[in-house]
């Protein structure tokens, strides 16, 4: 698995490291459970208080926590990048960040302009510092592979969207006129969700698919120009579909087509994989890249066809487009994760991967997830699905807290207690 690409214990961060970005991912997992509950269906429509906070809670405490954890992990893996004391650094920017994203949350439903100093400033000093540190040490690999480079341009984005936030914010606090506040509102929107998340997913993609599941590797026009061409169509056709709406309907359509045949060509290569057993996480890709089909192509709809249901069925199937790509990832990396170190550092006992999440667990876990999926369709019928919708997301992300919070409990046990090799007797 990752050994192929000569990982060591001293290139792979302390696994408390990713564990502890993990877990805050499924806290505020949970609380947009909670929050579903509290809003109602108003999360529906994108101007209500409701949609505003839910869609942070999302991107920011769950998206960015499961990926700012996967990029620590994924980085001397994929790009042999090191990242030197990263329990301090991982601290430096996951504690301003938790508190910086409850202050943001905060200030949308309090309208203090005090929380909008707090949430901007922290968030602006631990997430810039974090791509920063990232970008440093990725532009200093010398040979890149198709994942290193699409790394480089999400964490770019990723930038973007950031100092395009901290406009929104400070015209949200009053500290700036917010003259173009809807059009910073668009860009920040799409460099947020098809530049920093969808790019890193589909640039992780490129490695793991063929690494995790045995796959034939994707055509080299597809890992070298892919996400190159989308990101160059959001810096150059974004600004200019603001400047000339009229070619809005060639930028989205352009969009839609790579996504979807993204989509399409990695559910194929999962179809050739060499290992034909399926377990959960194998779902979870095709859930997700599903997904990712029908939202791109009712987002095309939405371009000829005027219809209020059309942008928000679209906008739930990228979100389970998003969650199930990261589940996916996670029921691979937590286990692992727990073996590796463990077996690295010598000891008997280390538990096998399906010891730590058993496979079955994993395929529970996505039952409920796609129930919460098909929940929040069934409230666009009938407004009371949405409660069940809010009870099954705390239970799915409580699902992912628990197993996080098992395995480095068993890592912990093993450490404490565990008999090691003793290799002077070899001697």
């Amino acid at each position: 698995m990752f050994q192929q690409n000569g990982l060591s214990l001293d290139q792979a961060p302390p696994i408390g490291v990713v564990f502890r970005l993990f877990f805050v991912a499924a806290l505020f997992g949970i609380l947009s459970g909670v929050l579903i509950l509290f809003y109602g269906v108003s999360i529906f429509d994108s101007s209500t208080l409701g949609a505003v906070t839910l869609t942070h809670t999302l991107t920011l405490g769950v998206m960015a926590s499961f990926m700012l954890g996967a990029l620590f992990q994924m980085l001397p893996v994929i790009a042999g990048v090191v990242l030197t004391s990263p329990i301090k650094r991982s601290l430096l920017v996951q504690i301003p960040f938790v508190i910086g994203t409850i202050s943001l949350l905060l200030a949308f439903n309090l309208s203090y302009r005090i929380l909008y100093i707090v949430a901007s400033a922290l968030l602006t000093i631990s997430l810039l510092s974090a791509v920063s540190m990232m970008l440093y040490r990725l532009l200093k690999v010398s040979n890149h592979s198709a994942s290193s480079r699409g790394m480089v341009l999400a964490l770019i984005s990723f930038g973007i969207t950031i100092a395009l936030a901290i406009y929104l914010t400070t015209s949200l606090g009053g500290f700036a006129s917010g003259e173009y506040y809807l059009q910073i509102k668009t860009l920040h929107y799409h460099f947020g969700l098809f530049g920093w998340i969808t790019l890193l997913i589909f640039s992780i993609s490129f490695q793991v698919i063929e690494m995790f599941y045995v796959t034939p590797p994707y055509p080299t026009v597809v890992s070298r120009y892919l996400v190159p061409s989308i990101f160059g169509l959001l810096i150059v056709g974004m600004p200019l579909e603001l400047l000339y709406p009229q070619i809005s309907i060639v930028v989205a359509t352009l969009f839609s087509l790579l996504m979807i045949s993204f989509a399409i060509l990695t559910l194929y290569r999962l179809s050739q994989r060499k290992r034909p057993i399926t377990d959960a996480t194998m779902w979870f890709w095709r859930l997700g890249l599903s997904s990712l089909v029908v939202s791109m192509a009712l987002a095309l709809l939405t371009l000829y066809l005027s219809n209020a249901f059309l942008p928000v069925i679209s906008t739930i199937f990228f979100v389970s487009f998003a969650l199930s790509v990261v589940f996916a990832m996670l029921y691979k990396i937590v286990p692992f994760l727990t073996w590796f170190h463990l077996n690295a550092q010598g000891y008997y006992k280390a538990p096998m991967m399906h010891e730590v999440i058993h496979p079955k667990t994993a395929k529970k876990h996505f039952w409920i997830h796609l129930s919460m999926v098909i929940s929040l369709l069934l409230s666009l019928v009938n407004e009371n699905f949405i409660y069940l919708a809010g009870v099954i997301t705390m239970i799915s992300f409580g699902w992912v807290a628990y197993q996080i919070a098992y395995a480095h409990l068993l890592y912990k046990k093993i450490e404490k207690s565990g008999e090691k090799f003793d290799m002077s007797s070899f001697g």
